[in-house]
């Protein structure tokens, strides 16, 4: 678009991981040039807000320190290399010494002995996910992605059955917000938009969990700060004193969930006073937060990752999930529980993720101890001689960063990193491969926190010798002898099948709606038709070798009845 003097405006979508996905409006100011960066109207919940490191992009962009051409490092390995310890070569130079040394680490070693690994540094699709077809076709060794957000859903999947959420629109309709285990002021500023309107126009009240004074936690007319770890301590209670004052929605368990007796009986010994004793929250601050969850029916929860960053989280996860259930919250519009959003996006990405393989899963924050060489987390396979790190800092962001590091550098280890700056990883690199923004490539986005399925057509020419990850992984794979349709594909045709293979238009079409809503209606959101599992119950006595599992991927929380932390929370066994 074009208004006389102003500048030409592109459309695209924020990559970062973040559960906002905002629509962004992106000036043009050449082919090859992007001015400031706005927040797009087109999106309603996002709404014309976007943070200020993304408003500002056009500094990344045209950063003096990008990366515009291969390197190839010059002498020995280091960890605090700079520029000077490379020369510029070209690309297919750059793919030929990765191809090489992939082929000869797994005639060596065998093909497990290569991990490409990648995580969430962009979280469109197919720009980011298209490395698990090259694990996948070549037999290299899989991801577990567990840096982030599996035990989160391990907590969620246990009571509700799948990552499903009411729509985050309803936040302007309730009549009380508790936001738990989150800090949306800094992470999530779109929801504020929401909180901040329900309290201006319904008088909504806003109570904030959290052990620290966020800033959120400041804006908030409650703070309750539970000592960490203590999440489900604090639910237990909350939910004791529903039971005891008549607040629980015994018909609506009934005909919901699946064993509210069970539940009861297990929660009679939860008072305020066990609770205050474990958590540091007063009698009668727990009294009063559970009178007025007990006695509003607008009341929504924003369930934050937060509090499953410690021992034991999913089970918290789960006893902070069962409030609504006990409640009756998901009866009414702006109640019930808002956490992840990303089960609404039923897309077939087989097309990106190519036919899943059945070699070993290598847990990507056991990275260090792999580097190591610890037998455990091999999984009974070859050492990992080989690598490929796209959409990730792993030697700054993973654990036992030291550990990492040292991996790095071991001169046994071929690695090949794909990146924009020189991040701290590509300074341990062999071979360092110049890669594109979001507004370089086409892409589309789903979000985890609402319900709009985004196009991010490309909106510049790449910068200098930049390439976008779908397109190195299909020249590498070319070079592999890696056989599938979507590397002999442009991005456009990739995304263009994928969606036609979920059921809508296509590619064009999308780009020129911009967006689709995928919500459900309130029947659907509020789980009035049944929740997710087999028996379309909520499930407050969680199996957690199937319900929390995550699909059995990994061994989550599982907590003996006889352990001291089992005595603070609802015990995953029978009660």
């Amino acid at each position: 678009m074009n208004d006389g003097d102003s500048p030409a405006i592109a459309f695209s979508v924020c990559p970062h991981d973040c559960p906002s996905a905002c629509a962004i409006d992106v000036e043009l100011a050449a082919p090859d040039r992007i001015g400031r960066v706005h927040g797009s109207e087109a999106n309603p919940y996002t709404a014309g807000v976007v943070c200020a490191k993304v408003a500002r992009y056009a500094e990344r962009v045209h950063h003096p320190d990008r990366l515009t051409r291969p390197l190839r490092r010059k002498g020995g390995k280091s960890a605090t290399a700079t520029l000077a310890d490379f020369e510029e070569i070209s690309w297919d130079d750059a793919l030929d010494i990765v191809a090489e040394n992939f082929t000869r680490a797994a005639a060596q070693h065998g093909p497990e002995t290569v991990w490409p690994y990648n995580y969430a540094g962009t979280m469109g699709l197919l720009q980011r996910d298209g490395i698990r077809r090259l694990r996948n076709v070549m037999g290299y060794s899989r991801q577990l992605n567990t840096i982030c957000s599996m035990v989160m859903e391990a907590g969620s999947l246990a009571g509700i059955g799948g990552k499903y959420s009411v729509d985050p629109m309803e936040f302007a309709e309730s009549d009380l917000i508790v936001v738990w285990g989150s800090n949306p002021v800094y992470t999530q500023v779109n929801l504020m938009t929401h909180i901040a309107r329900a309290r201006k126009d319904r008088g909504a009240e806003l109570v904030v969990v959290d052990p620290y004074r966020t800033a959120t936690a400041h804006q908030a007319d409650t703070h309750l700060r539970p000592r960490p770890g203590t999440d489900a301590t604090l639910a237990c209670a909350v939910m004791h004193v529903l039971f005891r004052d008549g607040h629980a929605d015994r018909d609506y368990m009934a005909a919901y969930t699946d064993d509210p007796a069970a539940l009861e009986n297990h929660l009679r010994t939860r008072t305020p006073d066990w609770a205050a004793a474990i958590t540091g929250i007063s009698v009668e601050e727990i009294e009063s937060f559970a009178a007025a969850y007990g006695t509003t029916e607008r009341a929504l929860i924003r369930m934050g990752y937060g509090f499953s960053r410690s021992r034991n989280g999913a089970a918290g996860l789960h006893a902070v999930s069962c409030l609504p259930a006990v409640r009756g919250a998901w009866k009414h519009r702006g109640g019930g529980l808002y956490a992840s959003t990303s089960g609404r996006f039923q897309l077939d990405l087989s097309l990106i993720s190519g036919p899943e393989a059945a070699t070993r899963l290598l847990d990507m924050s056991q990275l260090g101890p792999i580097l190591d060489g610890d037998a455990a987390p091999l999984n009974g396979g070859p050492p990992v001689t080989a690598m490929l790190v796209q959409s990730s800092n792993p030697a700054s962001v993973a654990p036992e960063s030291g550990r990492v590091r040292k991996g790095f550098l071991r001169e046994d280890l071929f690695l090949a990193v794909h990146e924009q700056f020189l991040t701290d990883t590509a300074m341990c690199a062999d071979i360092v491969l110049p890669a594109t923004t979001f507004l370089e490539h086409d892409d589309i986005y789903t979000s985890y926190g609402q319900t709009y399925l985004q196009m991010g057509a490309k909106a510049i020419d790449p910068v200098g010798e930049t390439r976008s990850n779908h397109g190195t992984l299909s020249a590498l794979a070319k070079r592999l002898g890696a056989v599938h349709p979507a590397f002999e594909m442009t991005a456009w045709e990739v995304i263009d099948a994928t969606l036609k293979a979920s059921g809508f238009a296509g590619a064009d079409d999308l780009k020129a709606r911009r967006l689709i809503d995928v919500a459900a209606d309130f029947e659907d959101s509020h789980f009035l038709n049944g929740f997710p599992h087999s028996d379309g119950k909520f499930h407050f006595h969680a199996n957690w070798e199937t319900q929390g599992n995550v699909g059995g991927r990994f061994p989550t929380c599982r907590i003996s009845p006889t352990s001291s932390m089992a005595r603070t929370m609802l015990i995953p066994t029978a009660w």
